[in-house]
């Protein structure tokens, strides 16, 4: 059994990442620390926390962490488990998206040009990102036919490679080093203009006029065409890269709007000068989170991923660890990266210009969420009508079993307030009192459990019964359900949500009577929500406890030996049956063991073959 108490006097003066674990052994958070016995001890030991921390710290039922060499390491940790993990009380975002890039191959003899989705330090120039795969492709293109750059992924050394050339030299969009024949100096020459042209070092356009003209006095009207249709395409390109500043170096420009559910992250990625492109993303459990917060959850989880990191990060406002941010973002880029806040000038006003793009994007995504609500209260409206119920349900509760042979049964209990999800709210119940494939009894089980628990003194998360209660399945389940209810002198109405042969919602069993409901009515898609998420939810549960099991072996039952010792043993040796062939010495040569964890392995197989 962990015991908080005597673990907290245990941790560490040291920096690192720590994990909160609920009863279900679920990470419900992660944090980054400088001091772990400090960071740690602070959830316990003081009350002034806001409401989210407030409601986390009551599921906590563990904690591990892990200890890092310094504060960079553990904010990269951090980050990595979050995005693994996606816990409940951290502050998530919710698109990670990431850009195309044009790759020239630099360190090869022969470079070539392509499109890549990941920076990497290979010697390799790196142009971007770009906002669009489309905008990428048509450049490469554009380089195509003005340097002749190639595009296979050969390796070439100046000797013949080929038989014959690929169809890029036939129509004249590559000039073949793969035959042997192209002098080095030469096309590195074509790959300096690529490169300056990308840069905006080079007057392409310039050239290209002076090519078209040629080509049009010497009649020659179909090469004069292709140069016009390059032009038209750069000229669009240039037109989209506005310039707003003078200094050819990279820079994000970050600003924020923060609304009542999520915040909204606008970027402006500059480069050389440029705003070649714009993004926002939406970030989501920032209830009584600070702006600093928000923007320092952002950095964490955008900059550590495989996102190019520019030069200069320009944010509204200073934050916590600017120091180790700064630290973490120039190990990434290989040389140095600052962080600045602007209070005037250019950059003050295109950080004003991002969070008034923020501020748009959330008041569009708070009018969608309106108009969801309005039509999920029409919906309950319509629902109280149907049933002839007297109060509209407000609380909506709706359960599902699942189980496959009978095997780790597991209850699910999701939470619709005002026709809206409330999965604060949600529910999971793992089958204690029913043996086999039986969904009648597990139903009753559910139903019970959750009823005692919201009439008796310890209501944690069911203090609220509902005002309708919903089960997947037929007349049987309902039937059972009601004798429940009636049970404990109850007069919550009990509606069975049906299924057609396709298993698609069909309608409701309310009363022992059916309801058919058609498939455009706002009731209808309401349950059909519902329902799908009932499963979903059970389904989820169901899987996470199959896959525990799935991974049980008798390593389980071995003193010292945990999760991953467990797993670095499987990893070293394969197999349980090649541990047990292992020697003390062997078997503390795996990661994570030492001499008495070896020793516990060893004794125990060994005692357990004297047996056999």
């Amino acid at each position: 059994m962990f015991n908080i108490q005597e673990e907290l006097k245990t941790l560490p003066d040291s920096p690192g990442v720590y994990q909160m674990k609920n009863a279900f052994g679920e990470i419900i958070y992660v944090g980054k620390a400088k001091s772990l016995k400090k960071r740690v001890r602070q959830y316990f030991q003081s009350k002034n926390h806001i409401p989210k921390i407030q409601a986390m710290i009551k599921n906590i039922s563990e904690f591990e962490y892990i200890i890092t060499d310094n504060e960079v390491e553990a904010l990269i940790l951090e980050a990595n488990y979050i995005k693994k993990y996606r816990p409940k009380y951290n502050t998530l975002l919710r698109d990670d998206k990431q850009y195309p890039y044009i790759k020239i191959s630099v360190q090869e003899k022969y470079p070539r040009i392509y499109k890549v989705r990941e920076v990497k330090r290979d010697g390799a120039k790196y142009f971007g990102p770009y906002p669009s795969a489309y905008a990428v492709n048509e450049i490469i293109d554009i380089i195509g036919n003005l340097y002749k750059l190639r595009k296979c992924s050969l390796k070439l050394d100046g000797t013949k490679k080929c038989q014959r050339p690929c169809m890029y030299y036939h129509i004249n969009r590559c000039t073949a080093p793969c035959m042997g024949n192209v002098d080095i100096k030469e096309y590195k020459e074509e790959v300096r203009k690529a490169s300056a042209f990308l840069t905006g070092g080079e007057d392409i356009i310039k050239s290209l006029n002076e090519k078209m003209l040629k080509a049009s006095e010497g009649m020659e009207y179909e090469e004069a065409a292709k140069y016009r249709d390059q032009i038209k395409a750069l000229e669009l390109i240039s037109e989209k890269q506005k310039i707003v500043s003078a200094a050819s170096i990279d820079q994000d420009v970050i600003g924020s709007a923060v609304g009542m559910e999520e915040a909204c992250i606008q970027i402006f990625f500059i480069r050389n000068g440029k705003i070649i492109g714009s993004e926002h993303y939406l970030l989501t459990n920032i209830e009584n989170e600070s702006r600093e917060q928000i923007i320092s959850s952002f950095l964490t989880q955008f900059y550590t991923g495989t996102v190019y990191v520019p030069k200069e990060i320009y944010i509204e406002t200073d934050i916590e660890d600017m120091g180790v941010f700064e630290k973490l973002l120039s190990q990434k880029r290989g040389s140095k990266v600052t962080l600045k806040v602007p209070v005037k000038g250019e950059k003050s006003m295109l950080i004003k210009m991002t969070k008034k793009n923020a501020l748009e994007v959330l008041e569009k995504g708070s009018q969608r969420i309106k108009k969801n609500i309005e039509e999920s209260l029409k919906a309950i409206e319509e629902l109280k009508n149907i049933l002839e119920l007297d109060e509209i349900p407000e609380r909506i509760e709706a359960y599902d079993i699942s189980n496959i042979q009978g095997v780790q049964s597991v209850g699910s209990m999701v939470v619709f307030e005002n026709g809206m999800p409330s999965k604060s709210n949600y529910r999971r119940f793992r089958i204690k009192t029913v043996e086999g494939p039986n969904d009648y009894k597990s139903m009753e089980e559910v139903l019970e459990r959750r009823i005692n628990r919201g009439l008796g003194e310890d209501k944690k998360g069911f203090n609220k019964m509902p005002d309708l209660i919903l089960i997947d399945g037929g007349k049987g389940q309902t039937n059972i359900a009601e004798e429940v209810v009636s049970n404990f002198g109850l007069s919550i109405p009990v509606c069975g949500m049906i299924k057609d042969e396709k298993h698609t919602t069909r309608g409701l069993i309310f009363q022992n009577k059916e309801i058919e409901l058609k498939r455009t009515d706002i009731v209808y898609q309401l349950i059909y929500r519902i329902q799908e998420e009932a499963h979903r939810f059970a389904i989820e549960y169901h899987r996470n406890l199959r896959d525990k099991t799935l991974f049980s072996s008798e390593l389980d039952n071995i003193e010292n030996i945990g999760e991953k010792r467990k797993v670095n043993l499987l990893k070293k040796f394969g197999s349980v049956e090649n541990i047990k062939t292992k020697n003390v010495e062997e078997l503390s040569s795996a990661v994570g063991m030492n001499i008495k964890a070896a020793e516990s392995v060893y004794n125990y197989f060994q005692k357990a073959e004297k047996k056999s």
